[in-house]
């Protein structure tokens, strides 16, 4: 928008306000407003002021308070998303590394560094593996029982295989171990 044209808007606007008596009031000099009001109705209009003033500021602190948690919010979400779009990358090196036949061969080399540097971007980004080991106690927080198994060696309700990993986020699950259940 044109300077100039700014100006002109914003003069015609206040010439409209200037006929209203409560501009003409409050623009007159302190002394005027106290003789031209009686002491009550100037400390009535002071209380009021006053009030409106303090509640737009808890107004405001609240909005920014709410503006930087949702920012937060957004952020974490877009983290865990970014997560939950990688594990299966994790999880395709981690059949590779397992299928390998010759682990000195360089080409399993190469894929064991990538591997790495996946978990180690996951890692960087907040994301923590579940542990879930065989012999640990079923937890249905962060495991996801698939099958049950009857075997003498598990207890009851312990992990007898574990066949994906899960990841956490914060105090979020990404993606819950996949896992069987014995006994």
């Amino acid at each position: 928008m044109d300077n100039d044209k700014f100006k002109e808007e914003t003069l015609a606007g206040e010439e409209e306000l200037e006929g209203t008596d409560e501009i003409e009031i409050l623009d007159a000099p302190p002394e005027v407003l106290t003789d031209e009001m009686h002491g009550d109705s100037a400390t009535s209009m002071l209380t009021e002021m006053t009030d409106r003033y303090q509640r737009s500021l808890a107004e405001f602190d609240n909005f920014r308070k709410r503006t930087a948690k949702e920012m937060i919010a957004r952020h974490d979400d877009g983290v865990r998303t970014a997560c939950e779009m990688l594990l299966p990358l994790v999880d395709n090196f981690a059949r590779a590394l397992a299928a390998a036949d010759n682990t000195s061969d360089s080409f399993y080399q190469g894929v064991a560094m990538i591997a790495r540097q996946f978990d180690g971007v996951l890692d960087a980004l907040g994301a923590a593996e579940i542990e879930a080991a065989p012999g640990d106690k079923f937890d249905p927080v962060y495991h996801n029982a698939v099958a049950h198994v009857e075997d003498e060696n598990f207890g009851p309700n312990e992990i007898a295989d574990v066949l994906q990993k899960g990841y956490t986020h914060g105090d979020k699950v990404l993606r819950y171990s996949m896992v069987r259940v014995a006994n």
